[in-house]
């Protein structure tokens, strides 16, 4: 055996004994003729000394530099009183070194392994097997492990089965771009990698395998931001003969296994729900941060008949008018409230009307616009007082709720109410609409995906009123961000081609894309449904990470590249040729 002990291992209750460690030189220290290491493996770092009466070591400890590979035997001890370090949990104890052997010298680094180097994000990853080396990224990556692990358990005991779906599928580009792979044994046809393992789950279940998961790859070719990956990791699962509720007493269980590995919090259960429309009147979005107030106010009853034309007009067009109360904002500056404006002016709307409540009363330039009775109704409805500020919003409902939920985030930002250590506030949405009208292509989308059941009592709107169907479809959200959304799926046939039909998809495409899930629904399918959580946001989240870059191993460039490997990368002209393929503007 190499090693006896981890360097991170070595404890009080070692002393005496002689232990051998293996790891990387993390720094060297001169201190009045003893030589001291501090010795780094994944475990942690611990403490190793030479003195100058072992010539030998003590020789060989001079040659060393950062990073150095080395093994170290010796007799452990305690420390002398005074130098312990309790910032460390090997800080009692040191290793009297007795012999050395560098196992592999190391180059010149391009940064310090420490937590304060400034280098760039594109050099780190570069140089990623350094980087890992740091303990921050390291104690993330095992704290995924142990979530991942955690998860697991909890769906081994409640009956699933952990199955893998195929990376080389079919292509259905009805969401993001998919990421393609030609065939060489089929030219001119393509695989592609899975955006989802949807439609392998449902075939799952329809054959009788009853509850299944998978820490499922999964690949979509979109624009990158720091909570998002070409390639991601979801934990996946589907279940038979099952309601929503019974899908989301599992995911709660899950979730709570995770957060207490991660942070060491019990999770309160059951998380609470709130209805799709209530979220977007209260909080202008579906994954609302409930960490902070600024609740949005509807006004639209209060203000019908007011002398403010922006108002008036709107609410004469079918629209609404709407509020949010900043407690203690009317000391905002008007450069301040300038900002806001040009905030919302780039989420599309006109401008942003305000008034302040102070101890003299309202002041505004549209305080002039309304009676007394209405401010009065204004300063009631909104919970204000003297010292607060009121934002509006007025027109269409889905514009003045989602521009004023961005203001409301905006809101939280400037005045840090969300920074809070370890408050999670977790929350199911429910009672999604089942489609949503796109306006540039003036058709129907799926507002989760095309496989998601309709309420039963709404399956003939899918003819008559497509937007009145409601979804059997819920959603997990933590902090303001979306962990996971799941639904009961449709399982019979004729039900999942009114689907396709309302989303202006002819019997023939979806033949073409989707005949195999349903010639399956033909042959006795089950109710079922089921969900997937996003992994990298999820750690991200409860280590309090900004990126999810900092939760994965090897992650990719805001660009979609990868540093270290140099991918993505051309290929030569007979790799093409084997695919029957060709670059244009590339020749032989």
């Amino acid at each position: 055996m190499m090693r006896t002990h981890k360097c991170g291992e070595v404890r009080r209750s070692h002393v005496g004994q002689t232990v051998a460690l293996c790891g990387w030189v993390h720094s060297y220290r001169d201190h009045g003729g003893l030589l001291f290491i501090d010795l780094r493996d994944r475990e942690g770092l611990v403490q190793a000394v030479a003195d100058p009466k072992n010539e030998t070591v003590f020789a060989l400890v001079q040659t060393l530099r950062s990073e150095f590979v080395v093994k170290i035997s010796g007799v452990v001890r305690l420390r002398p009183s005074g130098t312990e370090n309790k910032n460390l949990p090997t800080g009692e104890v040191e290793v009297d070194a007795q012999a050395i052997e560098i196992l592999n010298t190391a180059a010149a680094l391009p940064f310090e392994i420490s937590e304060f180097n400034e280098s760039s994000e594109e050099v780190r990853l570069q140089y990623r097997y350094l980087d890992l080396r740091r303990p921050s990224l390291r104690k993330n990556l095992i704290l995924r492990h142990k979530i991942t692990q955690a998860a697991r358990a909890l769906l081994d005991k409640e009956g699933f089965l952990e199955i893998e779906t195929p990376f080389l599928t079919k292509s259905t580009p009805e969401g993001a771009r998919d990421f393609l792979v030609a065939s060489r044994l089929q030219p001119g046809s393509f695989y592609a990698l899975p955006q989802s393992p949807q439609l392998f789950k449902q075939i799952l279940m329809v054959g009788g395998l009853d509850r299944y998961y998978q820490v499922a790859r999964c690949f979509r070719d979109e624009d990158l931001r720091s909570d998002r990956q070409p390639e991601f990791t979801q934990i996946d699962l589907e279940m038979s003969f099952v309601t929503e509720e019974d899908v989301m007493a599992v995911t709660e269980q899950m979730v709570a296994a995770a957060m207490k590995v991660a942070t060491g919090l019990d999770c309160p259960l059951p998380i609470p729900r709130i209805k799709y429309r209530d979220a977007m009147n209260r909080y202008g979005s579906d994954k609302p941060d409930l960490r902070y107030g600024l609740e949005i106010v509807d006004l639209s009853e209060e203000l019908k008949d007011c002398g403010f034309q922006v108002f008036a007009g709107a609410l004469k067009e079918g629209g609404v008018v709407k509020a949010i109360r900043v407690p203690e904002g009317a000391k905002f500056t008007r450069s301040e409230i300038d900002k806001l404006t040009e905030f919302v002016k780039k989420l599309g709307a006109k401008g942003l009307a305000w008034i302040k409540f102070t101890e003299s009363g309202p002041e505004s330039n549209l305080v002039k616009y309304f009676s007394k009775e209405e401010l009065e109704k204004i300063a009631s409805c909104t919970g204000s007082q003297a010292g607060d500020l009121v934002l509006f919003g007025a027109g269409p409902w889905k514009q003045v709720v989602t521009i004023l939920g961005s203001l409301r985030c905006e809101l939280a930002r400037n005045l840090k109410l969300a920074p809070v250590p370890h408050l999670f506030k977790l929350v199911w949405v429910t009672d999604f609409p089942l489609l949503e009208w796109d306006v540039t292509e003036k058709r129907w989308n799926a507002m989760h995906h095309p496989f998601t059941a309709p309420s039963a009592e709404d399956v003939p709107l899918l003819e008559t009123d497509p937007g009145k169907v409601r979804a059997r479809a819920y959603d997990i959200v933590l902090n303001g961000v979306e962990l996971g959304g799941g639904s009961i799926r449709i399982h019979q046939k004729q039900v999942q081609e009114k689907m396709f039909e309302a989303l202006g998809i002819s019997p023939e495409s979806a033949q073409e894309k989707f005949g195999f899930l349903l010639r399956a629904l033909e042959f006795g399918a089950p109710p079922h449904g089921g969900i997937a959580l996003g992994l990298d946001r999820l750690v991200a989240i409860f280590l309090g990470e900004e990126s999810i870059r900092d939760t994965i191993a090897f992650p990719k460039t805001q660009k979609g590249s990868c540093p270290l490997s140099g991918s993505p990368s051309e290929v030569n002209l007979k790799q093409l040729d084997e695919l029957h393929l060709t670059i244009k503007g590339i020749k032989k």
